[in-house]
This record gives structure tokens, C-alpha cells and sequence, in this order.
């Protein structure tokens, strides 16, 4: 998600990067850390639109939106869960999420493509994963039973509550994903030039 400190003249992601173009070298972002989904979210967002933005790495989402709330970063780019009491109490505005499809916990909250920039799309996401090599029949049972346990209605709800939205695709859907994510976050990575801490 895309929050902002409520001090930010900016309503909209267009309004935002309007601002910051007209301010080069004076706005940054925080983030959870180098390297993570809500810095590389980040990155995405200021190379794809050519925005003169510094990256502040934090410690945690909760250290990045609590710079946000104290003015000492304008922008922050985390986890709806990390700043959901915040944007609830107002201490900070969320502007945008950057997932395909609006957050269960903000269903008021645009997505980037909905705001009009198609381009910065990226969630994170939980799975379980295998050894390589682990026997066909295995994962198909592994498969089958976290199916099972995800589609369980306390288990969904327990879930939606924390902010995640249950996808139980299939092992295919899933290794293609993560093949997919890995080619487009390289990009992002290297015209960054993020290197590992």
C-alpha cells in the first residue's frame, strides 16, 4: 500500500506524483527494509515514472509507517497490515494499494491500475514450498490438505482479518508465479541497483 503523512498536499497517487516532479530531491520513501516487496514496490514506482525519490530502508513495515506518521518520510510504501491502525485513526492517508485487486481490509483504497498507472503491480504473498525434487505424490497430497485447511471458514476469516486473501492455485500456477516474479523483480533489482545489505 501507498500511504502518505496526512501533511502531503496530495489526495490521489496522480496528485503525488505530480507533486514530487514538481519538487525534484525533495520528497523519499520509507520501506521495511532493502530488498523487500514494499521497497521494490518503491523502486518500481519511481523508476517507471522517472521520479527524483530517495529510499529510506527501515527495520520493519511498522518503524517505516511510524516515519510516516512522524513526518520524517512523506511516503511509505508496506503492507496494509502494517498501516492499517494508522490509516484508520488518520495518522496517515493511504492512497493506493498495488496489488491486482483492491485489500479486503481496505476496500475503499484504490489499486494503481484503478489510479490510473497499470505499471506498479506487486503483492506479496505467503506459499509453501517443497525441496526441489520432492515426489509428485507428496505434493499433491501437501497440495490437496493445505487446500483443504486454507477453504476451512475460520480459517479464511482469521486470515481476511490479518489482511491475506486465500489463493490455493495449483503447485503449476504456483511455480509459474514465482518463475514470472523472479524475471520482473530482477529488472527492478538491477535498474535500481539494489544490493544486498
Amino acid at each position: 500500500m501507498l500511504t502518505v503523512n496526512p501533511a502531503v498536499p496530495a489526495k490521489t497517487v496522480k496528485e503525488l506524483v505530480d507533486l514530487i516532479k514538481a519538487n525534484p530531491g525533495k520528497y523519499n520513501f520509507g520501506s521495511a527494509g532493502v530488498g523487500t516487496q514494499a521497497h521494490l514496490a518503491g523502486e518500481l514506482f519511481r523508476l517507471s515514472l522517472g521520479l527524483d525519490l530517495v529510499h529510506v530502508p527501515f527495520g520493519g513495515g511498522g518503524p517505516a509507517v511510524a516515519a510516516v506518521v512522524a513526518g520524517h518520510t512523506p511516503i511509505s510504501f508496506g503492507s496494509p497490515q502494517a498501516a492499517m491502525q494508522h490509516v484508520k485513526e488518520g495518522t496517515v492517508r493511504a492512497l493506493a494499494v498495488t496489488s491486482k485487486t483492491r485489500s479486503q481490509i481496505f476496500p475503499d483504497v484504490p489499486t494503481m491500475t484503478e489510479a490510473g498507472y497499470p505499471q506498479i503491480e506487486g503483492d506479496s504473498w505467503v506459499g509453501i514450498l517443497v525441496p526441489a525434487g520432492t515426489p509428485a505424490d507428496i505434493v499433491t497430497v501437501l497440495h490437496r490438505e493445505s487446500a483443504k485447511i486454507l477453504a476451512q471458514p475460520d480459517t479464511k476469516e482469521r486470515l481476511a482479518v490479518l489482511g491475506y486473501e486465500v489463493v490455493a492455485s495449483t503447485p503449476e500456477d504456483f511455480a509459474n508465479r514465482i518463475k514470472i516474479e523472479i524475471e520482473m523483480w530482477a529488472k527492478v533489482i538491477r535498474a535500481a541497483n539494489i544490493k544486498a545489505e
